[in-house]
């Protein structure tokens, strides 16, 4: 019941980061991966991968190399990579733009 009320949930910019920094030490000691060994794998200094699994703070160039250190290549670049929409209009839009490169409305020259 609670993990149906979990997915209910509003989510805010912290809640994701601490909840993707427990994912990612749950997949390091789940390997048997210690946080030094991690670091020499990713070329992340170990204080960085200690402050990401304490308080969920990283920059986003050292995420995507503990990912592939942890062999999370793709689930990393599959990230943004499914359209997502809400209603019947935003799929549409996203048809109609699925190959443009920019978001702006084209206006003819007059």
């Amino acid at each position: 019941m609670l993990s149906v009320l979990y997915n209910f949930t509003l989510h805010n910019a912290d809640d994701i980061m601490k909840q993707v920094a427990e994912n990612f030490r749950k997949r390091r000691v789940e390997k048997n991966i210690t946080r030094q060994r991690i670091a020499e794998l990713s070329g992340v200094p170990l204080s960085t991968v200690a402050r990401f699994e304490q308080k969920g703070l990283i920059a986003f160039e050292s995420l995507i190399k503990l990912a592939m250190g942890l062999g999370y290549t793709s689930e990393i670049m599959d990230l943004f990579s499914v359209p997502k929409f809400d209603t019947i209009e935003e799929l549409e839009q996203i048809r109609q733009k699925s190959n443009d490169k920019r978001a702006y409305i084209k206006r003819n020259k007059v």
